[in-house]
């Protein structure tokens, strides 16, 4: 005979309401606290480096049932619900909805922000510039493919600043609206994901046309509504826009990481602070020697520079732009000599970014 256990599940139940009453009553509390906290920062809602070190600080908690990334999920949820209720966030991201841009724009933000999708990595700059969003989210660097030049380029003519970076592990998928890899004759995809699925592509489709555009996730829209094509997407846009799955995780690297750079509206050069990254960009006089000049500070007062790159100037030809970053500790003083240093023999110089 079949035991029952139906007063034992009530009780289960009964206990779990008990602790989500208190919850809420936590959670109001929390957000009643937060909301106290705009007083002291009305033009800092959003605090990147507070956020991180919170979720930070409670994923290393002892959980038995929880694993450290569910805490990050449940309680980047609780952030953003505390945040709407300081003021509403307002997002722009690199779009259409589906995007690897979309996805990190949510991680970061949450449920509550508002978001707006944009068409192009310029769009984003320019509606933050513009002040029709509170922040953008927009591509910056691939671990195997290097920089976006269209961000490299909209961060130095735009006016904005990085406040944060976050990494993504990329996965592409193939996705059409056929069922086999038979028909296919041409891929859509942004000029990164195809690069980066260079070897696949060689492999398996020796003729098909590669067609470049703004997003992955444009990609999957456009071939939503054509025949014998297919996109490289991310897996979220195999639902969105009704596409078959035709094969998975087909980037040449399985460490393939995309870096995105968090942009607000600048209000003046950017504060340096210890232990901080400083990203910057500058241009150089045609001379002999102009560069190590130039980087010579660094090195003498032991910063350490963690990337450094060029690209044409749209201003002039034969002139380019180098992007350095480097990593300040404790040595602020040594930091703010070199980036004067920097200005005094540079034509042009920006900074790009301060951030944690």
């Amino acid at each position: 005979m079949r035991k029952n256990n139906k007063p034992e599940l009530v009780k289960i139940r009964s206990n779990i309401d008990i602790i989500d009453n208190k919850i809420l009553k936590l959670l109001n509390q929390r957000a009643s606290f937060a909301k106290k906290t705009t007083k002291f920062k009305p033009n800092n809602i959003y605090d990147p480096k507070r956020e991180r070190e919170v979720l930070n600080n409670l994923s290393k908690n002892k959980a038995d049932h929880l694993t450290p990334q569910s805490i990050k999920q449940i309680y980047g949820e609780i952030l953003s619900a505390c945040r709407e209720v300081q003021a509403p966030i307002e997002v722009s991201y690199l779009g259409p909805e589906g995007s690897n841009t979309g996805e990190v724009a949510k991680r970061q933000f949450g449920n509550s922000a508002t978001f707006f999708s944009q068409q192009t990595i310029s769009d984003v700059l320019i509606s933050i510039e513009k002040e029709e969003a509170d922040f953008g989210i927009v591509p910056l660097e691939n671990s195997l493919e290097g920089p976006v030049v269209e961000t490299l380029d909209g961060l130095v003519e735009k006016n904005v600043n990085i406040i944060s970076q976050i990494d993504l592990k990329i996965s592409h998928f193939l996705m059409s609206q056929e069922k086999s890899t038979m028909n296919i004759n041409k891929i859509y995809s942004h000029p990164q994901a195809l690069a980066q699925c260079k070897k696949y592509i060689q492999k398996i489709f020796l003729k098909a046309e590669l067609i470049e555009v703004q997003s992955t996730a444009r990609a999957a829209q456009i071939v939503s509504g054509k025949k014998k094509s297919a996109a490289i997407a991310p897996r979220a846009c195999s639902s969105l826009y009704s596409l078959n799955i035709l094969d998975k995780n087909i980037q040449d690297n399985s460490s393939n990481t995309t870096v995105f750079a968090l942009v607000e509206k600048a209000s003046g050069d950017p504060k340096v602070l210890k232990n901080s990254k400083v990203s910057v960009a500058f241009s150089l006089d045609h001379k002999p020697g102009s560069l190590h000049q130039c980087l010579k500070p660094f090195r003498d007062s032991k910063i350490n520079l963690t990337k450094i790159q060029s690209r044409p100037s749209k201003k002039n030809d034969w002139d380019y732009l180098f992007f350095i970053d480097f990593v300040i500790d404790r040595n602020i003083k040594e930091a703010q000599t070199c980036l004067k240093i920097l200005k005094e023999k540079t034509p042009f110089l920006k900074i790009l970014g301060v951030f944690t």
